[in-house]
């Protein structure tokens, strides 16, 4: 698939700024391909999707920090480190 596919309008204000105080309360973006329809919903609401023999699988994988900030010491600088993958653990 080509990027250039996916056109959709999406502006700078659809992007969360932070989480959800509560974490069941983030936004769900919910695509019927049946229908072509869009419906924005809660995450709490994705029950309603799912009935009685449906199989929810989990993923409770963890994502350790990526991107590290800091300064130079000498000169102040900004820099930004981007982790790819983890080298060892200790």
């Amino acid at each position: 698939m080509k990027l250039s596919q996916y056109g959709y309008e999406f502006t700078p204000e659809m992007l969360a700024k932070h989480p959800a105080e509560n974490r069941d309360e983030s936004r769900l973006m919910v695509i019927d391909r049946a229908k072509g329809t869009i419906e924005h919903r809660i995450f709490k609401d994705l029950l309603d999707y799912f009935d009685e023999k449906d199989l929810f699988v989990f993923n409770d994988t963890k994502v350790f920090p990526a991107r590290l900030y800091g300064n130079k010491e000498k000169t102040g600088a900004e820099i930004e480190i981007f982790l790819l993958r983890e080298l060892n653990r200790e």
